[in-house]
């Protein structure tokens, strides 16, 4: 192992490819095994493929969002302007003006809240015949403006304006102020209405962190709202939606749901900042911004330009979901707040309106275009439902006052709509008092599924790994919401996206998978983090303004999705299941599909194990087999700069018969693929 990481060295010195370094570094390990192979008596795993113990739900594993990290506004959301309509609650954050006004209360923000509860602020500008660059306004985007050369640039705003003298220069300039792209925008008179006006700049430069220069030219008064700069290469190439990029890492993945729109967020600080969905639908300037309560959460990274515009709401969200064909699990607020924070509770006597959104929401998804909430769907341009299953009530919250609210929610969900499936909270953590009172009280309710939570160190990962073998079959199903390997400590601004942390989680991964029959759901968290913008660490996919990097952590959720099968069938050594013995963890599945075997075989030890698997209950295996590899060092990441350091290696392997024999690497996830016949 020595020998490898002192070439691995030698190799990034000489620039030579990670990728093709990552295949040496396998095809090295598989030789020193295959020589010494038959020197060592090698042990037996034997597969069962003909003995089927469960279904391997489609949604097994999946996505959870949140808009933590900069996940939504300067991350999926593909915006460019921060502060667009100047509802931050400093109106001017992350504006700037530009030159020197000729006269006080010449930029001044008007606040029409009597008219306008959704939007209520706009900028007033007052000119003096002024020429071209003598003022303006600078935005400053989400830590940057990421532009690429050639590609075009929408931009639009609202304004109102009396007389047509006024014109915009609109440019986009890099970290020096130099010109990338610019167009000048001759405005005419509008009285009292307000107006939309689009059009697009060519970028004549790549560059990540830009910015944005509005310079006025003219005399007279001109209002502006709504103004918005959109890359023209947006996911599946919709207008002001989504970075393409970052939505291909989640498509990649095939993954089963996508849980959204938190996390913490469902809940709020208090209840005043919950999120409520029906703000978030409908026209964008009538989508009503709040602040992000990871603004202010941690004193260690504060973030007080966080806020929540969204326009990326529930009606995207089902979109998304739909786009890259998994299931939508939303997650509404049960009438409490954050219980680490304020504890807020709606007494149970106002609780109707909260349940009514629950009841409104499967309507939107699920209503025909003659409903109420179904045409509101359909307006929105999606005529057919979205085919909504199943909806969380309530986020991490416990205690008694969480099952009475919970009572109340399902009943009335149940009595309109018995077979939408619900997802309860376990709380917090994965064992403790919270937890077993949860535990026991939610089986008593014959909840649908309950969903626990466990962020820790890779130690516990490892010890867990049989967590689910003793679960009552007959009992609710679990989903395994969030979780996430912590290599200093939770909340630490000192954890690492390692492969000590991606090849626990793959460990554990294996026991959920064997236990396929009580583990319907998994999804690692956070999802995504703005390198310049975080506020919690591990999280699985990490972005610049430019760029995104899939972690160890993303590889191996990216396997087990990719490699899912339908059934699970035993795999034992020695008539036990491998979880830990020698370092060793492996889960075996069939795919019905496609008539294939699937085997994971994670080996946490830093020396090769030889193993032989036996496959029985079939007449014979196919001669040809993939093999895919995952294997570093433990401390290894990938980062900006090295994308692919650590990256799945693929290879095929030649069989003969029905054994398989098989080095696995020191520090390895391996997944092996073979027809049966």
């Amino acid at each position: 192992m020595k020998k490898m990481i002192f070439r691995k060295k030698e190799y990034r010195k000489k620039k030579i490819s990670m990728v093709y370094y990552g295949s040496m570094m396998l095809i090295t390990a598989l030789m020193t095994a295959t020589s010494t192979i038959y020197a060592q008596p090698s042990n037996l795993i034997t597969v069962k493929a003909n003995e089927i113990k469960a279904e391997v739900a489609p949604t097994m594993w999946g996505v959870f969002f949140e808009d933590i990290n900069m996940g939504a506004d300067g991350g999926i959301y593909a915006e460019l302007i921060k502060n667009r309509s100047f509802e931050f609650f400093k109106p001017m954050m992350s504006w700037k003006v530009l030159g020197k006004p000729a006269t006080e209360g010449d930029f001044l923000v008007m606040n029409r809240q009597q008219t306008n509860t959704a939007n209520p602020r706009f900028l007033h500008v007052t000119l003096h015949n002024n020429s071209k660059g003598s003022i303006g306004l600078n935005n400053e985007g989400f830590r940057g403006m990421g532009i690429k050369k050639d590609l075009g640039y929408d931009f639009s705003v609202m304004y109102r304006q009396s007389s047509p003298t006024i014109k915009m220069h609109v440019e986009l300039v890099d970290e020096k102020g130099k010109n990338i792209g610019g167009i000048t925008i001759n405005t005419t008179s509008t009285g009292d209405q307000w107006k939309k006006m689009a059009t697009n700049i060519i970028a004549t430069a790549t560059v990540p962190k830009a910015s944005m220069n509005i310079w006025f030219e003219g005399d007279g008064t001109i209002d502006l709202d709504m103004i918005s700069l959109f890359p023209k290469d947006t996911w599946k190439n919709r207008p002001g939606g989504m970075r393409a990029d970052m939505i291909q890492m989640l498509a990649d993945m095939k993954p089963g749901f996508v849980r959204f729109p938190g996390g913490c967020i469902v809940e709020g600080f208090d209840l005043s900042q919950r999120y409520q969905w029906k703000k978030t639908i409908g026209p964008i300037e009538e989508r009503q911004l709040i602040i992000n309560r990871w603004n202010f959460e941690f004193a260690h990274r504060p973030t007080p330009d966080y806020f929540q515009t969204f326009g990326l709401g529930f009606f995207e969200y089902f979109q998304l979901s739909e786009d890259i064909g998994a299931e939508p699990l939303p997650i509404l607020n049960a009438g409490m707040a954050c219980q680490f924070n304020t504890a807020e509770l709606v007494p149970l006597n106002q609780l109707d309106p909260y349940i009514q959104d629950a009841l409104d929401l499967i309507e939107f998804a699920n209503g025909d275009a003659a409903t109420k909430w179904g045409k509101v769907r359909a307006d929105m341009g999606h005529p057919q439902p979205f085919n909504l299953k199943m909806m969380g009530v309530g986020n991490e919250n416990w205690g008694p006052q969480y099952l009475e609210r919970l009572k109340i929610f399902t009943k009335a969900i149940k009595d309109k709509y018995p077979n939408i499936k619900l997802i309860n909270s376990s709380g917090t953590d994965p064992n403790g008092e919270r937890f077993d009172y949860l535990n026991i009280e939610l089986r008593k309710m014959n909840a649908d599924i309950i969903d626990e939570h466990y962020y820790r160190r890779p130690e516990w990962f490892l010890q867990n790994a049989s967590r689910y073998d003793n679960y009552d079959r007959k009992g609710p199903k679990i989903f395994a919401g969030e979780y996430a390997a912590q290599s200093d400590k939770t909340v630490s601004i000192n954890n690492k996206n390692n492969w000590q942390t991606a090849i626990a989680e793959a460990a554990f991964m294996t026991g959920m998978e064997r236990n396929a029959d009580v583990v319907c759901m998994a999804s690692y968290a956070p999802l995504f983090a703005h390198v310049d913008g975080w506020q919690w660490k591990p999280d699985m996919i990490w972005v610049d303004n430019l760029q995104t990097v899939g972690t160890p952590n993303y590889y191996v959720q990216q396997l087990f999705s990719l490699n899912k099968g339908t059934n699970v069938v035993p795999l034992l050594e020695n008539g036990q299941p491998l979880a830990g013995k020698d370092s060793l963890y492996a889960s075996s599945t069939i795919d019905k599909k496609t008539n294939e075997l699937i085997v994971k075989l994670v080996n946490v030890s830093g020396k090769v194990q030889n193993r032989e698997i036996q496959v029985d209950g079939i007449k014979k295996l196919n001669e040809n087999a993939s093999l895919t590899v995952l294997t570093d060092d433990l401390q290894e990441v990938n980062s900006i700069a090295e994308p692919v350091n650590i990256k799945p290696v693929e290879q095929k392997l030649k069989l003969k018969g029905k054994k398989i024999s098989l080095p696995l690497a020191p520090y390895s996830f391996t997944v092996l693929r073979v027809k049966m016949s």
